[in-house]
Formats: structure tokens, C-alpha cells, sequence
């Protein structure tokens, strides 16, 4: 860090938004709250509901722990940069906002591994579910889904913070680890980064792949022996944490994607949509698993009756 040549790193995507800054401020203030509320609820529920407290509902909660610290690290920075003259970012910074991005992400992946392997314990081996998630384990998985991406992704992340920068570009709306590397004043330590990066990868994903895929292989050899009532059953537990999988998986594309290649040439509104999926899960998990969810969607509804935000007589409806 006492190398560094460059103080900031000017974010050059945010000038062809000019003309359009104080529209986008809004629309990013607006997810940010969304985001915010949204999971903020889905904790509060599930924290004050003891019958919420099962182990699938631990990691939910989680979940939206991680959610508000991926976007508390995203929508601050882009709204500041956006409103600033210069559209500048500090290196200090930026290399801050790469830390919290990049370890949201790795932990998000995780904890969404560990909900399928919940999920196999529950449809698998129904009657023993409560003593395979005892409390013990679940707090170990907690730890482990927490901790693990931390450790991983800091060992890695030593090294970038060991180069001093000479370039000051950077093409996207916030800080990426590969545009950090991008800027490095050694393009042999562009390259060792790169190789290493490469290396490491495995560690962020092949732990997290062979859970998902097991514990999916699983539950589908014993829904092939369950009738269709309980295969539906079965599904409808499976599909909020399949379409958080698709989500995500959907966004990490996106983000290799620009990464990797040359967006110049993308419209700003495509470059914008890109940049912004990675963070649609923190506005869809709520709703997956909060309204998604009767159980959950029951204890919501009751708490906006206790603050008399809705009718009594509107609930009934709204659960059935």
C-alpha cells in the first residue's frame, strides 16, 4: 500500500450517465431502500417468531444479513460517484468496496449451499431432520458459511494489496478485484494474480457445486419413489431456493462477462443492468422466502396488523 502512485481511479462509465443522473440517483436510492426494508423484515419476523426459529429459517436470515451487507457495500459508493463532478473514487477505497463485494458474493453462494443440504436433510430423512440439523451443526454451518469465503478470498486478496497502480481507468459503475489488477503498474504481477486467481477458484466453488449437486441428486432419487401429492410437496419447498440459485448463477455470468470482455461497445443502459443483476438477489430472496413462504408470509401479515398497517379482516384473504 505505501507504493501507490495513483490516489484515485476514475470511474468511466459514469460519464455517459450525466445526463441522466439525478433519475438513476433516485432509481438507485429506491432499490437501495427496498433492499433495506425488505430483508430488514424477513429478519425481524423471523427473529421475533419462535416458531420461525428451524434451521432453514436461520440460514434465511442469514441470507439477508448478507444481502444488506452486499448492497450497503454497492448502492452508497455508486450514488456518491454518480452525483461528484470528477466521478472519482479513492484507491483506498475502491480497494475497500472490492473486499465487501467480492466476499458478499463468495458467502452468498455458500449460504445458498448450506440451504441445500438443508433441504435435503428435510425431504430425505423427514423423520430425523431435527436431530441431522441439530442446533450444533446449524451453528456450525453458520460459522462455516461466514468464515470461509472471509478466508479464502482475504488470502487471495493479500496479494492485490501488495501492488502499487499506475493506471487510473476503471469501466465499470463500482471496484472489481480484475480492474484493480488491471491498473497495476507490473504486468508480471498482472499475470502472477491472474494464474493464482485462477488456481483459487476452485476454492470458491467446488465446495459449494459438489453440496448443491448432492444434495439435489438426493432429493431426487427419493422423490422418484414418493407420490405426485408429496413430489409437489417436495417441490414447492425446493423451488425459492432454485430460483436463488438461478438468480445468482445468472448474475456471476453477467459479471464475468464484463470482466472478461471488452463492453465499450454495450449501450450504457446494458453495461447498467449487467453491473446491477448481481444484486437482484438481495430484492428477490426476501420476497422468495419471506411471501413466498406461508408460514412466514402469516407471521408478516400479523405483524402489520399488530402496528395496524393492514385490516384485520384483509389478512385471511391474503393467506389463503
Amino acid at each position: 500500500m505505501d507504493n501507490i502512485t495513483v490516489l484515485t481511479f476514475t470511474m468511466t462509465a459514469y460519464t455517459v450517465m450525466e445526463n441522466y443522473k439525478h433519475g438513476l440517483f433516485t432509481m438507485f436510492l429506491l432499490l437501495y431502500s427496498i433492499t433495506i426494508i425488505l430483508n430488514s423484515l424477513l429478519i425481524t419476523v423471523i427473529h421475533q417468531n419462535k416458531a420461525l426459529h428451524q434451521p432453514m429459517n436461520v440460514f434465511t436470515c442469514m441470507l439477508s444479513i448478507n444481502e444488506i451487507y452486499g448492497s450497503t457495500s454497492l448502492f452508497p459508493a455508486i450514488m456518491v460517484v454518480l452525483m461528484s463532478e470528477t466521478h472519482e473514487v479513492i484507491v483506498k477505497w475502491c480497494m475497500a468496496q472490492v473486499y465487501f463485494l467480492h466476499t458478499y458474493a463468495a458467502a452468498e453462494f455458500f449460504i445458498l449451499a448450506v440451504m441445500g443440504y438443508d433441504r435435503y436433510a428435510a425431504i430425505c430423512f423427514p423423520l430425523h431432520y431435527h436431530s441431522i440439523m441439530s442446533n450444533s451443526k446449524v451453528a456450525k454451518l453458520v460459522a462455516l458459511a461466514g468464515l470461509y469465503p472471509l478466508i479464502v478470498f482475504s488470502c487471495f486478496y493479500s496479494l492485490t494489496l501488495q501492488l502499487s497502480f499506475c493506471g487510473k481507468v476503471m469501466q465499470k459503475l463500482y471496484c472489481v478485484n480484475m480492474e484493480l489488477v488491471k491498473n497495476s503498474c507490473s504486468n508480471d504481477s498482472q499475470l502472477y494474480i491472474s494464474t493464482v486467481g485462477l488456481v483459487i477458484l476452485p476454492l470458491f466453488v467446488v465446495p459449494q457445486v459438489v453440496m448443491i449437486a448432492f444434495s439435489y441428486v438426493k432429493i431426487s432419487r427419493v422423490c422418484m419413489n414418493l407420490s405426485r401429492e408429496s413430489q409437489r410437496n417436495a417441490l414447492k419447498t425446493c423451488i425459492p431456493h432454485l430460483l436463488s440459485l438461478l438468480i445468482y448463477t445468472i448474475g456471476l455470468l453477467f459479471e464475468i462477462i464484463q470482466t472478461r470482455f471488452d463492453m465499450t461497445r454495450v449501450s450504457f443502459e446494458t453495461r447498467i443492468f449487467l453491473s446491477l443483476y448481481f444484486v437482484i438477489p438481495s430484492i428477490t430472496n426476501p420476497v422468495l422466502y419471506g411471501l413466498g413462504t406461508q408460514i412466514v408470509r402469516v407471521h408478516i401479515l400479523n405483524l402489520f396488523v399488530r402496528y395496524k398497517i393492514l385490516p384485520t379482516n384483509l389478512t385471511k384473504a391474503v393467506v389463503a
